[in-house]
């Protein structure tokens, strides 16, 4: 590896600097309180879909097992807990054993914030309004956000793959439409094909006719820390796109302890099955959370993405002004 200076892409540092003024801006007007967080924990949200950076603190004779935080999650809530009220993060986040490309890095800078007592369809709007917020100055920005371009899960599986609602939200009949597809289904789980297939036919065609597309109801193996809709099959989660790109998700925050205890359990198992970096599990999480997480929904968005979106670049490296490269 070697590390690369790139003065030419001072410009599209200095809108990454805009944005970020913006969005700090946005969030002060709207009552949102900024955090600084820690990037090291003892301990993680067992999470399967995604794996992580694990070192070392060494003192002495002391020596203890440190992770760097793939989201700020694990202490946004915490504070939530405390009656912190509406709050952001907008710093660095790690993940691990994804590779490098145009709209991918390891470390990564990640805006989270939480807003009580709304729903994942309300803080869309929410989101929509920080979109519209952000004016940058750029000719060749073809999109709108006057408004989102809304569809469900289910929708777009059938729109663009063919796959009706019954075939998607059954695994078995999900696995054979895969087979039938042409993807190979051997030695795979239900959230890995799904995710294959929405990366390879659906996600390239969403946000692509002039203003961004919100994808919501995502099946509920896909739940992740989101609370389940009544249908009992889908969960209060949406993911939002511009140019087949995704920007960011948001989802109503899961507070019922046992229910959340019972994800950690499964996701853990998925981890250690997957041999995935086995990290000390939060359960300091779970007892947070039997104090009272309000009702709120959180939102994360890749800042650099986003940024992306308003420079009119193809490539995070184009925002950077010292690139690590291989």
């Amino acid at each position: 590896m070697k590390i690369q200076t790139t003065i030419k892409n001072l410009n599209n540092y200095k809108i990454y600097l805009q944005v970020e003024r913006t969005v700090h801006e946005f969030m002060n007007k709207n009552n949102y309180l900024k955090v600084d967080l820690p990037v090291l924990s003892p301990a993680l949200i067992p999470e399967s879909y995604l794996e992580i950076f694990e070192t070392k603190f060494n003192y002495l004779d002391k020596k203890e097992k440190l992770y760097l935080t793939p989201s700020p999650e694990i202490f946004l809530k915490r504070l939530l807990v405390t009656g912190v009220g509406n709050c952001y993060y907008l710093g660095r986040a790690y993940r691990n054993s994804e590779p490098n490309s145009d709209w991918h890095s390891p470390e990564f800078t990640m805006l989270e914030f939480y807003k009580l007592g709304i729903d994942y369809l309300e803080m869309a709007d929410e989101v929509l309004k920080l979109l519209q917020y952000i004016k940058i100055e750029n000719k060749k920005l073809k999109i709108s956000f006057k408004k989102w371009e809304k569809m469900s899960v289910a929708q777009a599986f059938l729109k663009f793959t063919k796959i009706n609602e019954e075939e998607l939200f059954d695994e078995k009949l999900f696995f054979n439409k895969a087979k039938e597809k042409g993807y190979n289904i051997e030695k795979t789980t239900y959230e890995d094909l799904f995710s294959q297939i929405l990366a390879t036919e659906i996600e390239p065609k969403l946000g692509i006719s002039g203003y961004p597309t919100l994808l919501y109801n995502y099946p509920k193996q896909m739940a992740s820390l989101a609370k389940l809709n009544e249908d009992g099959r889908t969960a209060q989660r949406c993911e939002f796109y511009i140019n087949g790109l995704e920007i960011g998700g948001f989802c109503t925050e899961l507070n019922d302890y046992n229910e959340q205890e019972k994800r950690f359990i499964s996701e853990s198992e998925k981890r250690k099955k997957n041999k995935m970096i086995d990290h000390t599990i939060d359960k300091s999480f779970i007892k947070a959370l039997k104090y009272g997480l309000p009702f709120c929904t959180g939102a994360g968005i890749g800042f650099e993405r986003l940024v992306m979106i308003f420079a009119n670049v193809t490539s995070i490296d184009k925002l950077k002004l010292i690139n690590i490269i291989d």
